[in-house]
């Protein structure tokens, strides 16, 4: 029996995470913000995008590859950031970042990742992207940058949609706590998973590393959702984003990007991509889905567009493609994989959606990405 009998769709991955991670990992990994309306209408939305399929194209092999910021990848896709990976199976960064590598895709490390850059280095492939969430004190940033850069990552994230802690009401309700405490409690859910159990004893429980040089106050006072990279980070304005254009010798990405007014600021600043995200729903239960903004904002830039949210398949992948966007990132999609399968999974989920993006392709007679029809929304 193979593993795409077994485990043909990212749901199948999704439900066998679910039974071995315990739950206050799973609510931590799944959870969105306020009822999750957000997270919903990601989903909903990007079910509305229609494409008609094309007949009579012969027999073709579907070409995935594409560039970006130019450089070449095999795939249209990467993985995106997730704070505390490691929380959510041991030594989940490090394994991410070898499975990028060996697919040759994107992997974006967290400012508050379970491991430093300093850690990921000899397992970077050479697409590394560095998330940043925005330090206040510029000794810190410069450092923060420099570390990146010598680690090995060349592409700067900004993330600009977390000007406050969000609340993530699933989280608090799970009893998770930053730093992780287990109490009574969590500790029954962990001896019910023994093999997340047995990988966090080896490691010992997560924390964020790269603030290990920079923090060294108590969380007291934030919220059950917060950490203590909140008490080193700033809400970026404008003159912000000019810093780091100034200070980063590297592609430069803003992610969070869900107004087409925004785009005319940000290509004049000097960023070479935007990325358009509504953080997964993880941060406002108001925001539209991010598919619904996309149209608009390719409309208003020439800049590269990076898409996120929602996204559970590769006919999402070409939806989101064939609606102006450059690439797509997924991040709890390869978390599931992990989860489910351990580093298996991650090569899994790069073939699930190879062969689903090849399948989707071969349906609308597109021999390449270039030649995606133009998508209709269905009511």
């Amino acid at each position: 029996m193979t593993l795409h009998s077994q485990y043909p769709a990212l749901s199948d991955l999704r439900a066998r995470a679910r039974r071995r991670i315990p739950r206050f990992v799973w609510e931590y990994l799944d959870s969105a913000t306020g009822a999750e309306a957000t997270k919903h209408r990601n989903r909903s939305s990007l079910d509305r995008i229609g494409m008609i399929p094309s007949i009579l194209h012969g027999e073709f092999t579907p070409d995935l590859s594409t560039t970006l910021l130019g450089q070449a990848f095999p795939l249209p896709f990467g993985m995106a950031p997730v704070g505390m990976s490691g929380l959510i199976w041991p030594d989940a960064e490090g394994h991410l970042a070898r499975g990028a590598s060996r697919a040759e895709i994107p992997y974006t490390l967290s400012t508050v990742a379970s491991q430093s850059p300093e850690d990921l280095a000899p397992h970077l492939g050479p697409h590394a992207w560095f998330q940043l969430y925005p330090p206040r004190d510029e000794d810190i940033r410069r450092d923060m940058l420099s570390r990146a850069k010598k680690a090995g990552f060349s592409t700067l994230v900004l993330t600009a949609d977390v000007p406050v802690a969000s609340r993530r009401e699933r989280q608090t309700r799970s009893g998770l706590t930053s730093p992780p405490r287990l109490t009574p409690r969590l500790m029954a859910q962990v001896a019910a998973r023994p093999a997340w159990a047995l990988g966090m004893a080896q490691r010992g429980m997560p924390h964020m590393r790269m603030l290990d040089a920079y923090a060294n106050a108590t969380t007291k006072g934030l919220s059950p959702t917060a950490h203590v990279g909140y008490l080193l980070r700033t809400s970026p304005d404008h003159d912000y984003v000019r810093w780091l254009r100034d200070h980063w010798d590297g592609s430069l990405m803003v992610k969070g990007v869900l107004r087409a007014e925004d785009a005319d600021a940000l290509e004049k600043a000097g960023v070479d991509a935007l990325w358009v995200s509504n953080h997964a729903g993880r941060q406002f239960d108001a925001a539209p889905a991010t598919i619904d903004v996309l149209p608009e904002i390719r409309a208003a830039t020439r800049l590269p567009l990076i898409f996120d949210s929602g996204v559970e398949g590769g006919l999402d992948i070409l939806r989101a493609l064939a609606s102006g966007a450059d690439f797509v990132m997924l991040g709890r999609a390869f978390h599931f994989a992990l989860a489910a399968l351990g580093p298996e999974g991650i090569d899994h989920l790069v073939d699930i959606l190879r062969k689903d993006l090849e399948a989707n392709m071969g349906q609308l007679g597109a021999r390449s990405l270039s030649q995606l029809p133009a998508p209709f929304r269905k009511d």
